[in-house]
C-alpha cells in the first residue's frame, strides 16, 4: 500500500488537515468522538501507527522556531542574526514569526507547533506570565530571551528557561545615576500593561531608586505610552513625550524605558523648544547603536544583546541535545553615558 498522507486521513474522516493534527498531538480542543474516529482510521491505513512513529518523524525534524513580540524594535536584529548563525551551524533550519503586542505569543506557538515539527522554541520579548499547562502542551524546549525570571515559581521554573538581564536592578541603577547629578523631578515613560512585563519592572526600579533617595513619587510624572500604538516604538515616545509636555508639569530628566521610546521622546522636546541636556535630561535602556548616532548621543543602559543570543540558542541546543536542564542566566548591563543627560539647572557649576 501506497503510503497515506495527511490530508487522505483528513478527507477519509471527513474532517480538517488540523483537526487531525489536533487528534495526533493529543490536544483538548477537539471532539472525543471525532479524535476516536480520526485514530481509528489512523490504525486502519497505517499512517503513523504508533506513538514512536509520531515521536521519530519529530525527531527527524531538524526545525526550531524563534518568535519575536515587538514588530518595529530592532532591538532584536542582532539576536536574529546570532541564532540564525548557531542555528545553521548545527545544520538545523529557523522559523521566524514576529506576533503582535495583543497576541499571545504561547498560543502563537501552539499554533505553529502544529503546522511544523519544530524541535525547539525561542521567544524574544513579551510579557512574564504565561500558562504552565499551555507551556507544557508545547511539548518541546523553550526559552525566553530578554524575559527574565524574577517572579517563577519552582514549577514554571523546571518547565523553561530564561536568558536576561535583571530589568528592575539596572533601571535602578540608571536611576541612581540621574539622581546623582542632582536630579529629583524626574519622569518617567513605560508601558501600562497590568501584565507583568519589562516595562513595568523598569518602573518597579524607578520607583524603588526615588524612595531609596527619599525623593516623592510624583504620579504625574508616570507617564504611559498609548496602547494603540505598538509599545516600544519613536513614535510612541514621541506622542506620550508630547502629552507630557502639554500637562505642564515640571520635571528635569526624563527616563524612558527604551531607546526607541527615548529617540522619539527628544524629538518632541526639541520640537516643543527644549534644549537637551541643558533644559532636560534625557535616558533609555537597551543600548542600541542608533543611539549613539542622533544628536545628542542617548545616555542609556546597554544589554549584551550578543551574550544574551548567544546563551538563548545555547541553552534551546543543550536541552535539545540532553546535555541540560532548564536553566535561568541573568547577564549584566553596561551604563553608557552619552550627552543626553547632564546636571539639572542650577546646580551647575
Amino acid at each position: 500500500m501506497a503510503e497515506i498522507t495527511i490530508k487522505e486521513v483528513a478527507q477519509k474522516c471527513g474532517v480538517g488537515v488540523s483537526t487531525v493534527s489536533r487528534a495526533l498531538n493529543n490536544h483538548s480542543d477537539i471532539n472525543p468522538e471525532t479524535k476516536a474516529r480520526i485514530m481509528k482510521v489512523i490504525e486502519e491505513t497505517g499512517y503513523i501507527p504508533n506513538n514512536s512513529a509520531r515521536n521519530l518523524k519529530r525527531t527527524d525534524s531538524k526545525t526550531i522556531a524563534v518568535l519575536i513580540k515587538g514588530i518595529t524594535n530592532p532591538f532584536f536584529s542582532p539576536a536574529i542574526e546570532v541564532i540564525e548563525d548557531e542555528t545553521r551551524r548545527k545544520k538545523y533550519t529557523m522559523v521566524l514569526r514576529h506576533v503582535g503586542a495583543y497576541e499571545d505569543e504561547v498560543d502563537v506557538a501552539l499554533e505553529l507547533e502544529k503546522e511544523r515539527r519544530l524541535r525547539g522554541i525561542i521567544f524574544l520579548g513579551g510579557g512574564f506570565r504565561k500558562s504552565t499547562e499551555k507551556l507544557k502542551s508545547l511539548n518541546v524546549p523553550v526559552v525566553f530571551s530578554t524575559i527574565g525570571a524574577p517572579l517563577l515559581d519552582n514549577e514554571s521554573k523546571a518547565v523553561f528557561s530564561t536568558v536576561s538581564v535583571d530589568d528592575m536592578l539596572e533601571s535602578k541603577r540608571m536611576l541612581e545615576h540621574v539622581i546623582g547629578l542632582g536630579h529629583r523631578k524626574i519622569a518617567i515613560i513605560t508601558e501600562g500593561s497590568e501584565e507583568l512585563s519589562v516595562g513595568q519592572l523598569r518602573l518597579q526600579g524607578y520607583i524603588e531608586a526615588l524612595k531609596a533617595a527619599k525623593i516623592k513619587v510624583d504620579e504625574d510624572l508616570i507617564r504611559f505610552v498609548n496602547p494603540n500604538l505598538e509599545h516600544y516604538s519613536v513614535e510612541n515616545g514621541y506622542r506620550t513625550t508630547k502629552n507630557l509636555i502639554a500637562t505642564g508639569k515640571e520635571f528635569t530628566a526624563l527616563f524612558c524605558v527604551s531607546d526607541m521610546l527615548a529617540i522619539g521622546a527628544c524629538r518632541a522636546l526639541t520640537d516643543a523648544g527644549y534644549k537637551i541636556p541643558k533644559d532636560v535630561s534625557v535616558c533609555g535602556f537597551d543600548g542600541l547603536g542608533l543611539g549613539q548616532y542622533v544628536t545628542p548621543r542617548l545616555t542609556t543602559m546597554r544589554q549584551p544583546m550578543m551574550e544574551i543570543s548567544r546563551q538563548s540558542i545555547g541553552t534551546l541546543f543543550d536541552i535539545i541535545d540532553e546535555v541540560s536542564e532548564h536553566k535561568h542566566i541573568t547577564l549584566a548591563c553596561e551604563l553608557i553615558q552619552g550627552e543626553s543627560v547632564w546636571k539639572p539647572k542650577g546646580s551647575r557649576k
